[in-house]
């Protein structure tokens, strides 16, 4: 029989906490503060399955969405910049895209904490590259959204049928968001895939997993892994919710299905 150390756990977590965070981790005084220690870094941000960057991804974007996380979402961003594992230019994106898939309220709670970060590590100010900087053809606009829909989402789906899906996703979430190039788009992929498991709306949580995988952008032992990560700020309830559509999308995508076939 093999028996783990404690002591040898709670002190990976303390220094995977500073790592994460570029912030001393001070001693946990109750069984919450010691969970994150003993837990959420010793034995979840420690595990191999998702690299670092997506982990911080998956953690902001859900830390920005719980109605209390401000000040953990504000240590995963000092961390995510001091560390260099971002940009100050890709966090600014990060927080444009978050706001298509979570509300602008909540993308711009990540936006302010990198405001805080980026002024307490002294960082320069990121380029701003405008929304459209040229004039532009509507049809071309549509059909390029149209286009970038099909590829991100790897099936075609874009009509002009509604202000919703003309104006919306066509014209400016695959016309121009997920266009722009400051965010890759397996960092994107991160970001969505927590945006639509919080909107608890099936179709987009069930279309958005099978394109992750179905894309190439994500691998299934990684969605595995995102399970894990977003029931942290989620909770296990939702989680498990997200864990079923998982299992279910690595069939389809393996079989060569689509999301609703």
């Amino acid at each position: 029989m093999t028996l783990l150390d404690p002591a040898e756990r709670s002190a990976r977590g303390h220094a995977i906490a500073e790592e994460i965070t570029r912030f001393t981790a001070p001693s946990p005084a109750t069984p919450y503060e010691q969970s994150w220690r003993d837990f959420i870094f010793a034995e979840v941000w420690s595990r191999p399955g998702l690299d670092r960057r997506a982990r911080y991804l998956i953690a902001m974007a859900g830390a920005a969405m719980s109605p209390h996380g401000s000040d953990q979402l504000f240590r995963y961003v000092h961390g995510a910049l001091k560390s260099k594992e971002l940009t100050l230019a890709e966090m600014r994106e990060a927080a444009l895209h978050l706001s298509v898939y979570a509300g602008w309220s909540r993308g711009g709670e990540l936006d302010r904490a990198v405001t805080r970060a980026a002024e307490e590590l002294r960082l320069p100010p990121a380029d701003c590259p405008p929304i459209r900087a040229e004039a532009w053809d509507p049809e071309e606009r549509m059909a390029r959204g149209a286009a970038e829909f099909e590829k991100v989402m790897t099936f075609p789906g874009v009509s002009n049928s509604s202000p919703y899906l003309g104006a919306g996703i066509g014209n400016f979430v695959f016309g121009e968001m997920w266009c722009r190039r400051g965010l890759d788009e397996r960092s994107r992929r991160w970001m969505t895939l927590v945006g639509v498991a919080e909107s608890s709306s099936d179709i987009p949580i069930r279309s958005h997993i099978h394109a992750a995988m179905a894309s190439g952008n994500c691998q299934p032992d990684e969605m595995q892994e995102f399970v894990l990560a977003y029931g942290i700020h989620a909770g296990w309830p939702k989680a498990s919710v997200i864990q079923s559509v998982v299992f279910e999308m690595i069939k389809k995508v393996a079989e060569g299905k689509p999301w609703n076939g």
